[in-house]
């Protein structure tokens, strides 16, 4: 399968504050490392369950940046960080689903393990 080029949106990085350059570096950074463990899954033996796997682990990821905000307003502090990378990881996720034939591959994997688990739809 051809290698995933992931890009940062644009609001993302705009979304950042003034003095938001380190993060951007992280961000970047972040991503090329990102790419090259999706590609690194996609070359793999069964890339369907590797890229599973990393899908999960950025829904993961997504949630906890997500309750990050959360907290963070309770306690009077801009949540705006924990913003940038929680949409950060929705658009990643997102970009996997848009590669190539993965959205199908990827259903197939979460319904096989969804049976694998002894969990029976309907």
């Amino acid at each position: 399968m051809e290698d995933i080029e992931l890009g940062i949106p644009a609001g993302i990085v705009d979304s950042l504050p003034a003095d938001g350059e380190d993060a951007k570096q992280d961000i970047q950074r972040a991503i090329a490392g990102w790419e090259g463990d999706i590609n690194a899954a996609l070359d793999s033996e069964d890339p369907a369950s590797a890229v599973v796997d990393l899908v999960e682990y950025f829904e993961d990821r997504w949630e906890a940046y997500d309750e990050y905000v959360v907290e963070l307003r309770a306690w009077g502090q801009s949540p705006i960080y924990a913003m940038v990378w929680r949409d950060l990881t929705a658009s990643i996720i997102q970009q996997i689903y848009d590669h190539a034939d993965l959205a199908d591959r990827i259903d197939r994997e979460r319904n096989a393990r969804i049976v694998d688990d002894g969990i029976r739809p309907g």
